[in-house]
């Protein structure tokens, strides 16, 4: 796939920002978040008519462009630019957008065999390379027909929920239905105050030089399902009969398993520290809780400590699935509290446990999941998207689940180190449940 940059301008929000609301304070969860951005991209087919049309990349670009310049009004620290850790001028100046060619590629061959890394070419930033820019967007026409928007924002300003309900908002304005965008509310900052963050730099996970490879993987929905059953009958609940396991839970806790015995993690005395982690949306946890277009960071991650591998039936780690269900329930009331009050005993643990992940004395998987979240809710008149995806992500031992569109089933990209993914991928148990093929969308 090549692709051929076209223009590059700034878009500026069709209203001014007022005097009172230039100064926008970010809260102690966008503090210490990397400095990365969130990418998204959406995939688009074009009917015969349009796709022959010699104006279909003016026709579209315009429309986008009006509308993200209208949605900027109610977005406006995305125009803004950051100043510090601590705020970011809302200034008004804008954000970037490109136009680029995709050449030598079909919009199907990219969606039915995409290449994470590839797929980074159509968007408009280097992830790991943050900038003072919160915002970019990258509109993407394929030579043959179709077109793929990438959207990068920036996670030091907004989570994946913040930015997937922006994304909407924008997509219903271009559709002409101003009616249907919700004003977001702005009130990270005084439900989780800003902390001195005794100077922790949350990207030293960030891996550069290519060290983290990025691979999709696809899960047919009745190979979750029979998966998620067998764990539900293999798990034990000694508090009362048994919860039904997520999806998610009993996918993660085979993922760990396959991970474990792939690169052989419990024969390395290095690795003296496990954990598990993933990310909670904290919305729902508040009292009351908060609606879905509440900007900002609002997640937290729950923490799980793997007992070791056993060989007298628990290497698929059964009990773990469950173990993570408890753990991520944890995440209630009492701890939101905890965290709205935490002191420098928090930021220095925070800190070490980074210096350790860092040094390579512990070995933990981030899990992020999307499933249910609003997604595919990006039509800007012309349907919804053929497909939405992500990139090649530069932290390592991260796994990111999506919906897959076609079956209920589920699509997981999966970074690792280039040798822990070359034992990995080809496991033989994780291998048995991944489909052999992707289906075409």
């Amino acid at each position: 796939m090549k692709v051929e940059m076209i223009s590059s301008e700034i878009i500026k929000p069709s209203s001014p920002t007022q005097d009172n609301l230039r100064r926008y304070q970010l809260s102690f969860l966008d503090q210490i978040c990397p400095k990365a951005y969130i990418p998204f991209l959406y995939f688009y087919e074009l009917n015969d008519s349009t796709s022959e049309s010699s104006n279909i990349a003016d026709d579209i670009t315009d429309k986008l462009k009006k509308s993200l310049s209208q949605v900027l009004t109610l977005y406006y620290p995305l125009a803004g630019r950051f100043t510090n850790d601590n705020f970011i001028d809302c200034n008004d100046n804008g954000v970037l957008y490109l136009e680029a060619r995709v050449l030598k590629s079909q919009l199907s061959d990219v969606i039915n065999n995409p290449i994470p890394c590839e797929l980074n070419e159509l968007l408009p930033f280097k992830l790991d390379e943050l900038t003072q820019l919160p915002l970019g967007v990258q509109l993407n026409v394929f030579e043959s027909g179709g077109i793929a928007i990438g959207v990068c924002v920036s996670h030091r300003l907004a989570d994946d929920l913040s930015s997937l309900v922006f994304i909407r908002n924008w997509m219903a304005i271009a559709r002409g239905e101003e009616g249907a965008a919700v004003q977001p509310e702005f009130v990270s900052a005084s439900l989780l105050p800003p902390k001195v963050t005794r100077g922790y730099d949350p990207s030293v996970v960030i891996r550069k030089n290519n060290t983290v490879v990025t691979k999709r993987f696809v899960f047919d929905a009745r190979k979750v399902e029979a998966l998620r059953g067998d764990y539900e009958a293999k798990t034990s609940d000694e508090n009362g009969p048994k919860r039904r396991l997520s999806r998610i839970e009993a996918l993660s806790a085979f993922i760990w398993s396959r991970f474990v015995a792939a690169t052989k993690v419990e024969t390395k005395p290095a690795f003296n520290i496990r954990t598990i982690h993933h990310a909670v949306n904290l919305r729902p946890v508040f009292d009351p809780p908060l609606p879905e277009h509440s900007f900002g960071n609002f997640y937290t991650s729950s923490t799980t400590v793997p007992g070791p591998l056993s060989t007298s039936g628990e290497e698929y780690c059964y009990d773990l699935a469950r173990t993570i269900g408890e753990d991520i329930r944890k995440i209630d009331k009492d701890a939101l509290e905890n965290l709205r009050h935490v002191g420098d005993e928090f930021m220095d643990s925070l800190k070490k446990g980074t210096e350790i992940f860092v040094k390579g004395e512990m070995v933990s998987l981030v899990f992020t999941s999307l499933c249910g979240f609003p997604v595919y809710e990006a039509d800007f008149g012309l349907g919804k998207p053929k497909w939405v995806s992500s990139g090649a992500r530069c932290f390592k031992n991260v796994v990111g689940f999506l919906d897959n569109k076609m079956d209920n089933g589920l699509e997981a990209y999966i970074c690792l180190k280039p040798d822990d993914m070359a034992n990995f991928e080809v496991d033989k148990e994780f291998v048995a449940l991944v489909s052999p093929f992707d289906d075409p969308l």
